[in-house]
């Protein structure tokens, strides 16, 4: 019977792949878990592994073909079927000659598929849109243990969620391949679960052939086309790199690495400096990747490595300071119509609607009418031109114990004042625990934080890119105001619009905190549209 290899998931977006080499060739003996073929795209190359024991059946597509997520490139035959895959007719003529030889072969050919049935790889699923790797955050079953169809086998933790892996059969973790701790790429075969515990032994084997394969890299003809470009580019041998990838293979990350160590150091040695000429168009990104020398501490000093999600939303919030022309423009609120509105109501608000009345649902109603009065700021910049959307998908900003997430209320303006607030808290409450989906996190046009439940009185919150708008809410405090003449004690807010100034200019940006300013000090234009 054979096995079908097929082309895994590469990342939403990501809907097909280059077939850069294949490791085995047609007829070749195959285990579960060996890396049979390399695949690349715009974004990563990765391996695809053997889901069997056999023998390679077949290879439809050749090195160069260009493949879709879910195409069949190849077939994994069993031990009796290997016979088949080195010739195409050949099959026939054979056993014609020793049907009573091979007879007897089938018999004890079975026992060789048994292992493929004893280890079920456990592979990393798509992590979603651009997500191409992530962390395992925590196992939460050890070798040995019983597993069962559906249950929680790990955590990975990517710059978006934190997602749960879940058991494709019944049986027992027989081996971790990536322990907590570890970055593994979509796709990656990270352990196996088998029919029972002895199959952890098969781990063991994995790691002896990674040391031979270093010597092949001397003369970077198995190199993945991506490598030996860099390779090409850069005039090295690669010899030379120390390789990181599966059977000491080098992978792009090896190439990167080593140029950046040889351009962390060039005091070292000031004639020969090749690293810094090799790539003069890089020095703002290898800030980031350079080498660091951790610092001695103190003896009342401790140091805890960053979690992936806060490395991600770092980079991200300087690779967003970097790109657009940021500006803040601030406004301040009266807040008393919108209080005195929520303390009448809030009761029968909640007792119909079965939710909390809060202020939220108010500032996205009133985002929401800004926005379409003010186009640009629900736009974002896509190379040359301008997407204007016709569409509003708020993003909400929430503080969990991982970091800031942005879940999105799509299509807020179909949605009323009720429904708004039930999704507002519906989504916090999920981000809070951990549950949110890839897609509630991705696609929105305009984001509001509220920095105001921590005590913020003002702030200038960082563009949620590619949007071009983020609207800061703040702490509503009572300040003496000059009202007709007249000094009164009122609640105020000050608002804070943060802007991408290529797009969206200042008229427009002051237009739009006045427009929202209208619509919360006199509630009633929320209702009319006015």
């Amino acid at each position: 019977m054979a096995t079908p290899i097929v082309v895994p998931a590469l990342g939403e977006s990501v809907t097909e792949a280059t077939v850069a080499k294949w490791m085995k060739q047609v007829g070749d003996p195959v285990k579960v878990d060996e890396p049979l073929l390399e695949l690349e795209t715009d974004k990563v190359t990765l391996e695809v592994f053997a889901t069997a024991n056999g023998t390679l059946g077949e290879i439809a597509s050749p090195a160069g073909s260009v493949v879709a997520v879910g195409t069949v490139v190849g077939q994994i035959a069993d031990g009796a079927a290997g016979a088949k895959a080195n010739g195409s007719g050949a099959p026939a003529a054979k056993p014609a000659a020793a049907a009573a030889a091979a007879a007897p072969a089938p018999a004890k050919a079975a026992p060789a598929a048994a292992p493929a049935k004893a280890g079920t790889p456990i592979v990393v699923p798509a992590l979603g849109e651009s997500v191409v790797e992530g962390t395992v955050a925590k196992w939460m079953k050890q070798v040995g243990d019983n597993v069962k169809e559906g249950e929680a086998l790990l955590e990975l933790e990517t710059d978006k969620v934190t997602l749960e892996v879940f058991a494709a059969v019944s049986g027992t973790l027989s081996e971790i391949a990536a322990p907590a701790g570890s970055v593994v790429a979509v796709g990656a075969v990270i352990g196996q679960v088998g029919g029972s515990g002895a199959a952890a032994g098969k781990a063991a084997p994995a790691a002896a052939p990674a040391a031979a394969p270093a010597a092949p890299a001397a003369t970077g003809d198995d190199l993945a086309p991506a490598v030996r470009k860099l390779v090409a580019e850069n005039n090295l041998d690669p010899a030379k790199i120390p390789a990181t990838g599966k059977d000491g293979r080098l992978t792009k990350e090896d190439i990167l690495t080593y140029l950046d160590k040889q351009k962390a150091a060039p005091a070292a040695a000031p004639a020969p400096t090749p690293a810094p000429v090799a790539r003069p168009a890089a020095p703002p990104a290898p800030a980031v990747e350079t080498p660091h020398v951790p610092r001695p501490l103190a003896p009342n000093e401790e140091r805890v490595p960053m979690s992936r999600l806060r490395r991600v939303i770092a980079n991200r919030l300087k690779q967003a300071q970097n790109s657009a022309a940021m500006l803040t423009t601030f406004n301040e609120v009266d807040m008393g119509a919108v209080m005195a509105l929520r303390d009448k109501y809030k009761e029968g608000f909640e007792k119909r609607h079965k939710v909390k009345l809060g202020f939220m649902g108010f500032f996205v109603r009133a985002a929401l009418q800004a926005l379409k009065e003010i186009p640009a700021v629900n736009a974002e910049i896509d190379g040359n031109d301008i997407i204007f959307k016709n569409h509003y998908d708020i993003g909400v900003a929430v503080g969990t114990e991982q970091g800031l997430v942005v879940p999105v209320v799509r299509n807020a303006d179909k949605m009323s004042l009720a429904e708004i607030e039930a999704k507002i808290a519906e989504l916090g409450r999920r981000a809070r625990d951990g549950k949110l989906a890839i897609e509630e996190l991705m696609g929105g046009t305009f984001t509001i934080s509220n920095g105001g439940v921590y005590g913020s009185l003002m702030s200038t919150p960082i563009l949620n890119t590619p949007q071009s708008g983020i609207l800061g809410m703040h702490k509503i405090q009572q300040r003496p105001m000059a009202v007709d003449g007249k000094i009164e004690i009122r609640p105020m807010m000050y608002l804070a619009l943060s802007y991408d100034h290529r797009i969206i200019d200042g008229r427009e940006a002051v237009t739009f905190l006045v427009r929202m300013k209208d619509c919360l000090e006199d509630p009633q234009r929320l209702i009319l549209e006015v």
